[in-house]
């Protein structure tokens, strides 16, 4: 799957690219399917929110066929290949849930300033490919976007530790002022089965979700292979050491189970 040089330069221009049916609903609705099992996996990949309720379930398509053939989906590497220009690995590999009513805050970060400063990543050449796997709506702590902050570059940051049960680098109040000044704040909203695209220094968050209606999502972070991460700080199913090129599967990969020989896994 190849994007319009329209996508394209709305992607360049605003930072991220909306795309409301990438996926079909049978296909949204096998992945959600799968997901209890995903949540019961029991090791250090869940992580939890304060209240107990699953935050992430990080590295999933090591402990998941069906998201591991999502991982080598074409409407997925192929995009990614296209707008970083050139082979790309998996970085990380995500659900984010956020839960009904528990659901905790997304801080405004970047997600290239915790890859730079953490993982020591040497370039922003990375994106990441979300999927709903929820409806999103505007009670159920959409991601939310600053348009164009991306252009400032990596932007100074704090380490927060104590907000919520994650640690993130988060982005200053008075900067956040200022480029929503410039940007505005949108909140991309969908069906499962929806798709996000956006650039790794686009500054994004999102509140927590105190609706009854939970919010899941799978994040798919493609880096460029020649911008390899330096630094193994980070356990390596939340900042992966595979740098192997991924290979996409069919299209219909997700309806029809390929053979996971013909592919490197």
């Amino acid at each position: 799957m190849k994007l319009s040089a329209e996508q394209c330069e709305t992607l360049d221009r605003e930072g991220f690219l909306f795309l409301p049916d990438l996926f079909s609903a049978e296909e949204a609705a096998a992945l959600r399917a799968a997901l209890p099992a995903v949540f019961a996996h029991k090791g250090p990949e869940i992580v939890r929110e304060h209240s107990g309720a699953v935050r992430t379930a990080f590295g999933v398509h090591t402990y998941s066929d069906i998201y591991w053939r999502l991982s080598r989906h074409p409407r997925l590497v192929e995009p990614a290949m296209q707008v970083l220009g050139g082979p790309v690995y998996i970085h990380q590999f995500k659900v984010n849930a956020k839960a009904a009513f528990d659901g905790d805050v997304w801080q405004w970060h970047q997600d290239y300033g915790t890859w730079s400063r953490d993982d020591l990543m040497p370039e922003p050449r990375a994106m990441n490919l979300a999927v709903f796997l929820d409806p999103v709506n505007e009670f159920n702590g959409p991601l939310m976007f600053i348009p164009r902050s991306h252009r400032r570059g990596r932007i100074e940051a704090g380490h927060d530790i104590e907000t919520t049960s994650y640690p993130l680098w988060t982005v200053d109040n008075e900067t956040i002022e200022q480029l929503v000044a410039e940007g505005g704040i949108v909140a991309p909203k969908g069906e499962p089965g929806a798709a996000l695209l956006f650039h790794c220094n686009l500054v994004h968050g999102s509140a927590p979700n105190m609706s009854p209606w939970g919010r899941l999502a799978v994040y798919f972070s493609a880096n460029r292979v020649d911008n390899a991460i330096r630094r193994f700080k980070r356990p390596d199913y939340i900042a992966h050491r595979d740098f192997a090129p991924v290979e996409p599967l069919g299209d219909d990969c997700l309806l029809v189970e390929p053979r996971r020989a013909a592919a490197a896994q």
